[in-house]
């Protein structure tokens, strides 16, 4: 078999929506690195000239157009090395569906030598999950185009084109591709880095060619791209793995297959004067570190992208906001993180010192601010205007909605975004308060199970101890009422999460829950409050996905909804 040597540079790198001109900046100079290592090819994420995903964006003519000049600079800047570069191409294919004109498609463009050389189109548009690509894209019909470089033929595909058996690197292979190349903004969550590479090891034994899989990085809303691009050999071997949660930028040489090319368009390949560094690749993160690093990154993107400075936490002493503060100080540094301690006659004395104790680990300022006073005068305010003696609930909100006032006052007066501290599994079943608890322009632990949060707390802990081992080890409580404890209205949490995770990730029905051993009754009463509550989810904050269905635009249910299940 004739072989011929292609030195390929991979750009793992975060590119933000919108942010057009800066984007093209990172691309420019990323080539021209390349360029003075004589690549051959240099590979940039799906999407990269608009960041991903774009959105509503898409439907701006300006913002279409302002993607097309831009390619078009970073193509008169092109020179030996070719980039590959995800941006958004017009569709000159009719394609009717409903009654919408598609006239766009998430697109490849090849760029050398001051050109656009190819474009390839994404024939397989993904709509599920946070997905929306068929509301805004035409679908590519060349599934198997081929771009050729001298005599090698690289097939180039987007993302959900490499998922699809029998599809376009399929076709591409027929056709003489002896490599493929695969661009990606795939956001993470805990089970898909798994079942990404080993997709693609298979693919890429059963087509006999190598693989490149490149994923974007970085933090957008709710989503985050934790890069974790690879390269597999073409017999399933992982010749390169490059690192999580970070921007990487690596090159090397591979031998490829030299076929039979019948093209007029061809692309030229470099001489290599010199040798580059061989690779070192990263291990792949366990699942702890790697939800840690996620939270991290999401915080830190959505903070940073939205132009603030710094972060309020609401301690309570409890361990949910003790995680919080710790991801914050961790991703933004202690200095860009307030802590704010506000007790009310319900809580405990230990509450108020063990935020005390983690604001001290933390080396963050805390703000001591005692609500009980304006807790009275509010009850009294609303004790006139009703008869009889206030609801326990109706208390226990009003402390809630003082302590999210405070918290947002303080946020308009310094300038700092609201981090709300309110887990996965509160959320499931209500047990939160709109505008108190709720609060905040980031819901951090959104997808965290509360068995989740104590998970994470230790491996935190594990590297550096620096939430206090009461916060831990202490019973969970609101303390918006005296003695008032979790359990009380909720079944263990490794009870409720296990429902949780089987109806609302794997849609499982009550009956198979209920076969799964938890009793009937507990299991009932969880479904009709996740149901119940779908209102309150509806109005809180974006947050980190981590799990395969998070609640916001990963789950989307009706609030209005006379749907009754059957009860045995």
């Amino acid at each position: 078999m004739d072989t011929k040597k292609l030195r390929i540079t991979c750009a793992q790198l975060s590119f933000s929506v919108g942010a057009i001109q800066q984007n093209k900046t990172k691309i420019l100079n990323t080539m021209e690195e390349s360029e003075k290592i004589n690549s051959d090819i240099v590979v940039f994420p799906e999407l990269s000239i608009t960041g991903y995903p774009p959105e509503d964006l898409l439907l701006r003519e300006s913002f279409v157009g302002k993607n097309f000049s831009v390619l078009e600079e970073i193509s008169e800047f092109s020179g030996r090395t070719s980039g590959i570069i995800g941006f958004v191409d017009r569709s000159l294919e009719e394609q009717t569906t409903d009654n919408v004109d598609r006239n766009i498609t998430n697109a490849a463009a090849i760029v050398q030598n001051g050109d656009v050389k190819g474009i390839y189109h994404k024939c397989y548009l993904p709509n599920y999950s946070v997905f929306d690509e068929a509301r805004y894209f035409a679908k590519g019909t060349k599934p198997g185009e081929l771009f050729w470089y001298e005599d090698i033929g690289v097939g180039i595909n987007i993302c959900e084109d490499i998922w699809i058996d029998e599809g376009p690197a399929e076709e591409q292979v027929k056709r003489g591709a002896s490599i493929i190349i695969n661009i990606n903004a795939s956001p993470f969550d805990i089970d898909k880095t798994k079942l990404r590479k080993e997709k693609v090891i298979n693919k890429a034994k059963k087509l006999n060619v190598p693989i490149i899989y490149l994923n974007m990085v970085g933090g957008q809303d709710e989503l985050v791209f934790d890069g974790g691009s690879f390269v597999v050999t073409s017999n399933g071997e992982i010749l390169h793995q490059a690192a999580q949660f970070v921007e990487e930028v690596f090159s090397f040489d591979i031998d490829l297959e030299i076929k039979s090319n019948n093209s007029d368009n061809v692309l030229t390949i470099n001489q290599k004067d010199s040798e580059i560094p061989s690779l070192s690749s990263s291990e792949p993160l366990e699942e702890l570190e790697s939800m840690y690093e996620a939270l991290k990154l999401g915080l830190s993107d959505y903070v940073e992208k939205n132009n603030f400075k710094k972060v309020l936490v609401g301690l309570s002493g409890g361990i949910d906001s003790a995680l919080t503060a710790t991801i914050a100080v961790d991703s933004l540094t202690s200095d860009n993180v307030v802590g704010v301690a506000m007790p009310s006659k319900f809580n405990h004395e230990s509450s108020l010192k063990d935020a005390q104790d983690l604001a001290k680990s933390l080396n963050i300022k805390l703000k001591t601010i005692n609500i009980e006073d304006n807790v009275e005068s509010f009850r009294e305010l609303i004790g006139e205007s009703v008869e009889g003696d206030l609801l326990g609930v109706v208390d226990e909100n009003i402390q809630a909605r003082i302590r999210g006032n405070i918290l947002m006052a303080l946020s308009n007066q310094l300038g700092a975004m609201v981090v709300s501290t309110g887990n996965k599994s509160e959320m499931a079943v209500g047990y939160s308060t709109l505008y108190g608890d709720l609060v905040g322009g980031f819901s951090l632990l959104k997808d965290v199970y509360k068995t989740e949060v104590y998970k994470l707390s230790n491996y935190r802990n594990s590297i550096t101890n620096v939430i206090p081992k009461n916060i831990i080890n202490k019973k969970p409580s609101a303390e918006l009422r005296e003695e008032q404890y979790d359990s009380d209205t909720l079944p263990e949490y490794d009870v409720l999460d296990k429902i949780l995770k089987m109806y609302i990730e794997l849609d499982y029905s009550s009956e198979k829950i209920i076969n799964s051993g938890i009793d009937k009754d507990v299991v009932y009463d969880i479904l009709e409050k996740i149901d119940r509550n779908e209102y309150k989810r509806k109005q809180v904050a974006p947050g980190v996905k981590l799990t395969s269905r998070a609640f916001g635009k990963d789950r989307r249910m009706p609030i209005t909804n006379t749907y009754v299940r059957d009860r045995e």
